[in-house]
């Protein structure tokens, strides 16, 4: 082999050894780049968030009402002419003991909070559950 043709190897080696080093410098560079937008780009975004705390109004009088009744109403063994907030669960709505309890665990999903058993029992009328509701959510006329 001649002095020539042992330069032109090597050139066409370095130029094949460059376009490798081009090809995988752009590979590593496109994996660095993903990797980067895997690690670094949802703490970047997170960071960004705002985290609001919401709060709704608080609940009137009218509005407690409101919801006690249409729980009431609801149950399939009242009839809405029988219905005000001075009826009475077993003398006027002529509900048992068992529908009572029910009416009850209807109002603790409504209002989202447990009714003791020694006070449900003293809950006989919508306008009692009213004002144990509004004592609880600090509601005031």
């Amino acid at each position: 082999m001649s002095f020539t043709q042992i330069a032109r190897q090597c050139s066409r080696f370095a130029a094949a050894l460059s376009t490798a080093r081009l090809a995988s410098s752009s590979l590593v560079g496109q994996t660095q780049t993903r990797m980067m937008h895997r690690i670094v780009m949802p703490a970047m975004i997170s960071s960004q968030k705002f985290h609001v705390r919401q709060y709704s109004a608080k609940s009137t009088i009218e509005d407690i009402k409101f919801r006690v009744l249409k729980v009431v109403s609801a149950y399939d063994k009242v009839t809405a002419d029988k219905l005000n907030v001075e009826s009475h669960f077993i003398n006027d709505l002529g509900l048992d003991s068992l529908d009572h309890v029910e009416v009850i665990m209807a109002m603790e999903d409504e209002f989202g909070f447990e009714i003791p058993d020694s006070d449900a029992e003293k809950l006989l009328k919508p306008a009692d559950i009213i004002k144990y509701v509004a004592d609880k959510e600090d509601v005031y006329e």
